[in-house]
């Protein structure tokens, strides 16, 4: 129960499917409800596909790279404490920030559940970090397949908060979503913080 709580709480504040929401109604403004809701339920498929394939394979990338596992924890660190300030900061209503030519392709394509839906957006770089640091080679096969479970939870969570953004933007506001999101900025930024001061004191021995 631990593991599943514990890679449950760092990936699901990591993908923070509510600040994915005001995309993926802009993308899917003129869709029908059903074709909507079967964009969402792809978009986290590809999803768990994606992080369960980098928690599984990730360290033997790695090591095809002479990369070491505390080396990506400083890195991916990094770039979580970037997206929880970017979190802190920014106007959460916006939604998570993409690029204007992202966008433009995502609203002329007929199918955006792999891109930009599921990567970049619930899948980018600081969810693949943080799923590519939970792997160690101490992990029991029980405590392999408890992670795995505790992906299949956040994409199922991710889902119920996508098909229901509707709902969730007109009861929470504006205002909401921008408090929502500085408190996920917050444990974003603590868990980065975590990532780099673990991945220092492995490198020094400690």
């Amino acid at each position: 129960m631990e593991i599943i709580l514990a890679t449950f709480s760092a990936l699901f504040t990591v993908v923070n499917p509510f600040g994915a929401m005001p995309v993926f109604l802009t993308l899917t403004q003129d869709d029908s409800p059903s074709f909507r809701n079967q964009q969402a339920l792809r978009a986290c498929i590809y999803m768990a596909l994606l992080l369960t394939v980098f928690f599984l394979a990730g360290q033997y990338v790695l090591n095809f790279f002479g990369i070491r596992i505390h080396d990506i924890r400083i890195a991916g660190g990094l770039m979580i404490v970037r997206a929880g300030f970017g979190l802190l900061t920014s106007k959460a209503h916006r939604g998570k920030k993409v690029s204007k030519g992202v966008l433009q392709e995502g609203l002329e394509k007929d199918d955006i559940s792999f891109t930009p839906l599921a990567m970049p957006m619930l899948s980018g770089p600081g969810s693949i970090a943080v799923s590519i640091g939970m792997f160690t080679p101490a992990l029991s096969y029980q405590d392999i397949g408890l992670t795995v479970a505790a992906i299949a939870l956040v994409a199922a969570i991710t889902f119920v908060i996508l098909i229901f953004s509707h709902q969730l933007i007109n009861y929470m506001g504006k205002a909401g979503l921008s408090a929502l999101s500085r408190i996920m900025g917050f444990i974003v930024l603590s868990i980065g913080v975590n990532f780099i001061s673990t991945g220092i004191l492995a490198l020094l021995g400690r």
